[in-house]
């Protein structure tokens, strides 16, 4: 199952003067969340542990890590089984409420939720929202 891909956000209402980098950061933030919570699945956990280590030590922003490391495309592969059913319910861009949160705690300052700057301080500002979903999540 693919719960997103980079380029599937390149058309449309994707603002003209971004790098399509941009269109990244909303799932990178996800991703990275999910990697840093211990949800990875083998593909990265066990066959390339040096990945997770490049997000342990922030060496590499959440957005560029989904794109190089994730060639922009999230996938179920990507996450282990209790991540996925965390994503089944909460990522799904029709029926979750990621993008809502993502908006409400980082969508204030920009004029488009595309201008959210990629970095670790945004990613600190979201990740308290996330642990607080996924424990919720977790007690239903």
């Amino acid at each position: 199952m693919k719960y997103d891909d980079a380029s599937w956000h390149f058309g449309g209402e994707f603002p003209k003067d971004l790098p399509i980098e941009a269109g990244a950061t909303h799932t990178g933030m996800f991703v990275v969340w999910a990697f840093l919570s211990g949800f990875a699945g083998d593909l990265f956990a066990v066959d390339s542990p040096d990945e997770i280590q490049k997000l342990q030590s922030r060496t590499i922003t959440p957005g560029r890590f989904f794109l190089e490391s994730c060639d922009g495309k999230f996938i179920d592969d990507d996450l282990n089984d209790e991540g996925n059913a965390f994503t089944q319910a909460y990522f799904d861009f029709e029926k979750g409420k990621y993008i809502s949160d993502y908006e409400a705690e980082l969508g204030e300052e920009v004029v488009n939720l595309y201008y959210v700057k990629d970095s670790w301080e945004n990613f600190d500002r979201l990740r308290p929202v996330l642990d607080r979903r996924f424990a919720d999540w977790r007690t239903k």
